[in-house]
């Protein structure tokens, strides 16, 4: 079964729900990345909230940027999203241990850390994106999320995001959920609405379950008569090609790329997100050098 996320918005208008599975998309990014267990669940968290974010987006163009800098060996988490349910994303210490909490579950807290930024860039194609910024609070993703939207952006917002690793560290669940306050909600439907979004704790057990995102729509909000506006389907994907990475060495200069020309006879470039090598040998080093 594909992973997907549905977008659905009560009758009243009151407050909307992006619900997602992502389990194949998660486990995509930790092959690419060979990642451990905890560094599994934190790029996991942090992609399916960012194609979430990145479905709020009407223009084809749009891009969200998702960085998470914390002061735990992770360090730094990056997930780049689009409006079309495309997702990249990379882990700078992709192979970190820690031992679980007490309650048994993976320490994403104690990897990410608890002190430093969430970042969130908003690329929609203007002369300078908007960019956003919050401490975290805990390190756990979703909650410094939700402290994100309702502190920068002034959006009250509930977040939930989980990922499940089996036993032999493939992704058994995965999935999160956005529920985001509008303006014109009472103060009833606000309380009714707090209470279901606690059965949200654990959203990749409902998924490991069998739940798909509209029963989980269901079982969750279903008093209030939801209504699914969109369905769209994500997936991890990377838009690296050869020409940018030879525009990334053109920016070197001169200089440098006759010194690497001269000491190794040839380039190799990594792309972060994907892993996938770019080969330059002497001669395309040399028509780049001419080219500048």
């Amino acid at each position: 079964m594909k992973d997907y996320v549905i977008r659905a918005m009560d009758e009243d208008k009151s407050f909307r729900v992006f619900i997602a599975s992502s389990t194949h998309m998660v486990d995509n990014a930790r092959i690419i990345h060979n990642t451990s267990p905890v560094a599994t669940a934190a790029i996991g968290r942090t992609i399916t909230a960012a194609a979430m974010m990145g479905l709020m987006f009407k223009g084809d163009k749009d891009k969200i940027s998702l960085q998470i800098r914390g002061n735990g060996s992770i360090n730094n988490i990056l997930a780049v999203a689009n409006n079309k349910g495309e997702v990249k994303g990379f882990i700078s210490n992709p192979n970190i241990d820690l031992p679980n909490r007490e309650d048994g579950k993976l320490n994403v807290g104690g990897a990410v850390g608890n002190k430093g930024k969430i970042i969130v860039i908003r690329d929609m194609g203007l002369k300078d994106p908007y960019v956003g910024q919050t401490n975290l609070v805990s390190g756990e993703i979703a909650e410094d999320l939700a402290n994100y939207f309702t502190t920068s952006e002034q959006q009250p917002s509930a977040v939930a995001l989980g990922v499940l690793v089996d036993k032999d560290i493939s992704v058994k669940a995965s999935g999160g959920v956005i529920v985001q306050v509008l303006p014109n909600i009472e103060k009833e439907i606000l309380k009714k609405l707090e209470k279901n979004i606690n059965m949200l704790s654990s959203i990749s057990s409902l998924i490991d379950r069998g739940f798909t995102p509209e029963e989980i729509l269901n079982q969750v909000f279903g008093e209030f008569n939801m209504k699914i506006t969109e369905k769209n389907e994500i997936k991890f994907s990377c838009d690296c090609n050869r020409d940018r990475m030879e525009r990334g060495l053109m920016s070197l200069g001169k200089k440098e790329i006759s010194e690497i020309l001269d000491e190794d006879g040839k380039a190799e470039l990594v792309c972060h997100f994907c892993n996938k090598k770019y080969i330059f040998n002497e001669n395309d080093l040399r028509d780049i050098i001419n080219s500048i």
